[in-house]
């Protein structure tokens, strides 16, 4: 059955700061053995979530995957994303969504924060 992962974003005015997700998303599906990654967008930016759902059906998906890029459990993550998985699911009765866990507080996070220290601490020579 084709799986489809949707990389959930807050999305930006600013169309360079979207870029992110989106280098997200390339990384994952290289990482992973899924042919359909997408990335759409809660807000300011297209595709948007319902667009991002559309892409996923339209390339095959029967179940997608909609992983919230989101570090809190903020309003989106708890309301607004489950109501467009609801909108999705009455467009798309015959596939499968869920839901997946936001990134929130994990030691991988962490690790990234101590790199980024580091980093900096490096480049302004603050040893």
């Amino acid at each position: 059955m084709n799986t489809a992962i949707l990389l959930l974003a807050h999305g930006s005015r600013i169309a360079e700061a979207n870029d992110a997700a989106r280098d997200i998303a390339a990384m994952v599906k290289d990482m992973t053995k899924y042919d359909i990654v997408e990335v759409a967008f809660r807000e300011q930016h297209l595709p948007n979530i319902q667009m991002g759902i559309d892409n996923c059906v339209a390339q095959g998906a029967k179940r997608i995957l909609m992983v919230p890029y989101f570090l809190y459990m903020g309003a989106h993550v708890q309301e607004d994303l489950p109501e467009e998985m609801e909108v999705a699911q009455q467009r798309h009765p015959g596939i499968q969504m869920v839901l997946g866990r936001h990134l929130g507080a994990h030691p991988k996070l962490a690790e990234i924060v101590v790199e980024r220290i580091a980093e900096t601490l490096t480049e302004e020579r603050w040893y």
